[in-house]
């Protein structure tokens, strides 16, 4: 694995701390879909508006996804495409643990 700088650390760590909250990444799993408004995106979190958008620039904020706007809406889509790697990595490995915990259950 190639070292990385204390800058490049943070950028890291502000990504995965960008993933950090559970409506962030239902937003991310909603965005990779295909890009998503604002508007579609409260209805499917069942979020408020204003919480939404929050999340949604912080995530923008982070790299992760970007935004285009069009009149008086706004759309989100994926900003970098490591991002659905990184889901099946991670969503695979938490299927895996659950499925040692419930055999050492069963």
């Amino acid at each position: 694995m190639k070292k990385l700088s204390n800058t490049a650390l943070r950028l890291v760590a502000r990504r995965f701390k960008a993933l950090s909250e559970p409506i962030r990444l239902q937003l991310v799993m909603s965005v990779m879909e295909g890009e998503k408004s604002v508007s579609e995106l409260v209805e499917l979190s069942g979020a408020h508006q204003a919480n939404v958008s929050r999340h949604l620039h912080t995530l923008a904020d982070a790299g992760l996804l970007k935004r285009r706007k069009e009149g008086l809406h706004v759309f989100y889509s994926i900003a970098d495409s490591t991002l659905f790697d990184l889901c099946d990595l991670v969503c695979g490995g938490v299927e895996d643990y659950l499925k040692t915990q419930v055999d050492a259950f069963g």
